[in-house]
């Protein structure tokens, strides 16, 4: 190995090392409480090292970020599909996605309950046109827009439905994630009455009766 191979390494370790104890950081007390002086005092390295591999605390959230956050719209768009059928194919995603929130449930609950401008800029999915900039909101606006290609909706009343379809499941995972204590039996009966009551119910507008026949 040659010198400029192994400084790049160690660099890369050092990094790496900074990276982990952010995280641990932010499992432990919230992202609002990372410091770039916690993350030093934990390694044994002074501030101005951490400066010299990142420009801030907002640039190591940034990479935390593309590390955590973006594994679920990666989940997303890589799990296979069982189905052509647009209505089915919502609700494999929407299972994809509650399953894979609550796999990386501490993580998913510090990055999504916190107010940092940093992690907003990754999490935010209220602002009209969020769909064309939050990845896991645009597969869901896609499907949807599938789902109601027979109708004519608007694009932006598509993007509203896809907003508040997501800040659902998003408070159902936060239930599930702080209610641990829930039996299996129970938890699965509550995600699966919620894909069947949004996308049966909300998006296909079948009644309450329909739904009830199909459990």
């Amino acid at each position: 190995m040659s010198i400029k191979e192994r400084k790049e390494r160690e660099k890369d370790d050092r990094r790496k090392l900074i990276l982990n104890a952010a995280n641990e950081i932010i499992m432990s007390e919230g992202i609002d409480h990372l410091s770039i002086r916690k993350i030093a005092g934990m390694i044994d390295y002074s501030p101005t090292i951490i400066y010299h591999y990142f420009k801030d605390k907002d640039d190591i959230i940034s990479h935390l970020m593309n590390k955590g956050y973006m594994k679920i719209a990666n989940t997303l768009s890589s799990t296979p599909i069982h189905s052509d059928e647009p209505d089915i194919r919502l609700k494999e995603l929407t299972r994809n996605y509650i399953d894979t929130a609550l796999e990386m449930s501490a993580e998913y609950k510090a990055i999504h309950l916190s107010s940092s401008p940093a992690v907003l800029e990754y999490t935010s999915s209220l602002f009209e046109g969020a769909s064309t900039k939050n990845a896991a909101l645009g597969i869901l606006f896609q499907c949807l827009k599938d789902i109601l290609k027979s109708k004519d909706i608007p694009d932006i009343s598509i993007e509203l439905t896809a907003q508040v379809f997501m800040s659902a499941a998003f408070g159902l995972i936060i239930k599930l994630i702080v209610e641990k204590d829930i039996d299996e039996g129970q938890r699965e009966r509550l995600i699966e009455h919620f894909i069947k009551c949004s996308v049966d119910g909300m998006i296909l507008g079948k009644s309450f009766t329909m739904i009830e026949r199909n459990l």
